[in-house]
């Protein structure tokens, strides 16, 4: 505890502790959004040959999120841990393959760059605090689930739920909303999509929505409330109408392909926690 007061009290190695764990743990969402949508298909799969009673395909190679080592997906060359220092190994790889050369996704830095942003913006916001730290893994939580959606069009529960319980245990010390705010905001974040989806479905005859979404709106709700339900709504679909627009415009998609809604809620909600004010300016704009 001793410890933690001398950090809280100084802004400098706070700014320090943080801009390094949001590299590291950057570097380690990289990982996550990769592997751990491979590991599920794995499971699902073998799961399904269990109840089907079909013959196991021949074992793949075993997959964690601590194993095997990172490697070049072009040559498999191992990657050396001088060659994984997160953003200044790209800088001075100059973003490519110290072995055979090729081109690293952009996507590696990226994630990297905006894990450590996004934790000296809770930082500047909320400080060196429980209540910090605990926004601070529901941001890493969900960029996560923000770029695992953009690739695998899935939400994976392994992090939705525990964010979504997370956010319910802050509300029992009061750090953000009352329980009953949380519990009511869970539970009407769920049934909310959840009736829109069964409501499509029914008319269209076709899924318009994974149940992935209702339970991320369902976390969502848990850390902010009922009561922000609608305005997150509101821009998620607003920013996803204009970036589907775009994108059709552009001609990098078309109307038949589904848009994942997940990365769209994922920045509202996250909007709403950072800076409530803006909330109560949008209810204050449609209100009498």
């Amino acid at each position: 505890m001793e410890l933690f007061n001398v950090i809280s009290s100084s802004f400098g190695l706070q700014f320090t502790i943080v801009l390094v764990l949001g590299l590291l743990f950057g570097s380690f969402l990289n990982v996550v959004i990769y592997r751990l949508p491979r590991m599920l298909f794995r499971q699902w799969q073998e799961e399904c040959q269990i109840f089907l009673q079909e013959t196991k395909d021949k074992p793949a190679e075993k997959i964690n999120l601590w194993g095997p080592g990172s490697h070049c997906p072009h040559c498999k060359t191992a990657i050396k841990a001088w060659q994984n220092i997160p953003l200044l190994s790209f800088i001075l790889q100059k973003g490519r393959c110290a072995h055979c050369k090729t081109k690293i996704s952009y996507r590696y830095p990226l994630v990297e760059l905006l894990s450590t942003l996004i934790l000296l913006w809770v930082l500047w916001v909320y400080g060196f605090t429980l209540v910090g730290l605990a926004l601070g893994a529901l941001s890493l939580g969900l960029i996560a689930l923000t770029f695992i959606d953009l690739d695998e069009e899935i939400l994976p529960d392994n992090i939705t739920l525990p964010l979504l319980w997370l956010g319910l245990l802050c509300s029992l010390q009061g750090s953000f909303i009352p329980p009953e705010d949380a519990i009511l905001g869970a539970a009407a974040g769920y049934g909310s999509l959840w009736l829109v989806g069964h409501i499509y479905k029914l008319l269209r005859h076709k899924e318009g929505m994974g149940q992935g979404d209702y339970k991320l709106l369902a976390l969502l709700g848990a850390w902010t409330g009922w009561q922000t339900l609608p305005f997150i709504l509101l821009l998620s679909s607003v920013i996803g109408a204009l970036v589907g627009l775009s994108l059709i415009a552009l001609r990098r998609h078309t109307l038949q392909k589904p848009i994942p809604f997940g990365p769209y809620l994922c920045f509202a909600g996250f909007i709403t926690i950072i800076y409530p004010h803006w909330l109560q300016s949008f209810y204050q704009w449609i209100g009498p």
